[in-house]
């Protein structure tokens, strides 16, 4: 619990900055679960909608401690995101600028930069061991850098590759058995490539019922709850109605989402302007904990500038608007993991299944490297250029247009 919990302020770089400090401190440092079963577990988790890191975090919790172990992990790798937010969004409002933020987390990106890159690097080496696998990783990075082709397209034809190449040529899609390969500092994992899947992990139709029924009961209390107190027309439950939809649509993380939430927030709803949404997303970028959590700032605002007149203290609405926001987007999450991870769990070994997640996991390196290309660009040679630029005419500065 207190790794767990430690984790929600350690979390910088989105995603993939996420996984590598997961990969990092799980697969090397505490040795809980094996490289093989990781990797299976990303491979799931990056097929489903919603926050990868949040979901793989959830998924290895419920894999080592059962189900309260599961939403433990995954509550507590939000809730620090939340609770700093909260904070930061309230300066947002009262003093409008927070420059001094800005100069806190500046320090920390190039580290992050340097996690991501190191995280490209490591995997690829223990998940590219053929010369297929070799042609797939650059592929997946030149698909994203130069055609900025979509994460969820990229993730599809790395299955199908997959799905193909199991077939036709299996030797290609085995999956490497990592504890053998391993160098030999490597202890064996608390669950390593062959332990037996645990009991609580198996599936089972009355578990399957009882926890769809958990979850579908924890969201429709809270959201008649807030349909009787404030009507179902009114901001709260829209918010839980809108995010709900959001969480069935983020395939390929927050970027891929963004243009949904855009056009909901500030379009349709006009719960906050094109600007407002910018400083949100940048206020999420500053922080630990997922980069959806922009959808609390979205909460947050919204609730906020509609109680502000009127009411001596908005603060509160504020709140409820970024917790009715958090909830109703991270609760499939935890359904989709819960549900799902038995049967993913009893697919290991089978080649149907596992040639093409091996087929993602190549791919997966070259998304991860192309991210670390981005940041390095926008911490270092971006920043050079400003400083170049700052010696001679003062130039106006850009602003992104949405």
């Amino acid at each position: 619990m207190k790794f767990w919990a430690k984790l929600g302020f350690i979390s910088f770089g989105g995603s993939a900055g996420q996984i590598a400090v997961l990969h990092q401190e799980l697969v090397e440092k505490r040795r809980w679960i094996s490289e093989r079963r990781f990797l299976h577990a990303l491979n799931y988790c990056m097929l489903l909608p919603g926050p990868e890191a949040q979901q793989l975090a959830t998924y290895i919790g419920w894999l080592m401690h059962r189900t309260w172990g599961g939403i433990l992990a995954g509550t507590l790798f939000v809730l620090p995101s939340l609770f700093i937010l909260i904070g930061l969004f309230w300066v947002y409002i009262t003093f409008g600028q927070v420059p001094w933020i800005a100069a806190i987390f500046f320090g920390i990106k190039p580290a992050v930069t340097a996690i991501v890159l190191h995280a490209a690097v490591r995997i690829g080496k223990r998940t590219i061991h053929n010369q297929a696998l070799r042609w797939i990783a650059p592929g997946s990075f030149l698909a994203i850098f130069i055609f900025n082709l979509a994460f969820p397209i990229i993730i599809i034809f790395a299955a199908l590759i997959g799905i193909w190449g199991g077939k036709r040529y299996p030797e290609y899609f085995q999956q490497m058995d990592t504890h053998n390969n391993a160098s030999g500092d490597h202890a064996t994992a608390l669950i390593d490539d062959h332990t037996p899947t645990p009991d609580h992990a198996k599936f089972s139709k009355k578990k399957l019922v009882l926890q769809s029924s958990t979850v579908l009961t924890l969201w429709l209390i809270p959201f008649f709850a807030l349909t009787l107190a404030f009507g179902w027309k009114t901001l709260y439950p829209q918010i839980a109605w809108f995010f709900t939809k959001a969480a069935f649509l983020t395939f390929g993380g927050i970027y891929a989402v963004l243009p949904y939430v855009y056009q909901g927030a500030v379009d349709q709803f006009h719960w906050l302007s094109a600007g407002q949404m910018m400083d949100g997303l940048a206020l999420g970028e500053t922080t630990p904990g997922p980069l959806i959590m922009v959808v609390a700032f979205v909460g947050y605002l919204a609730g906020h500038i509609q109680h502000l007149i009127g009411n001596s203290d908005p603060l509160w609405f504020g709140v409820l608007g970024a917790c009715v926001a958090t909830w109703f987007t991270f609760l499939p999450s935890f359904f989709l993991v819960l549900v799902g991870g038995p049967l993913i769990e009893s697919t290991h070994g089978k080649l149907s299944f596992t040639a093409p997640l091996t087929a993602i996991s190549a791919a997966v390196v070259g998304v991860i490297a192309n991210l670390g290309l981005f940041f390095a660009y926008h911490v270092f040679f971006f920043h050079m250029v400003l400083e170049a630029l700052s010696l001679g005419p003062q130039l106006p500065s850009p602003r992104l247009q949405v």
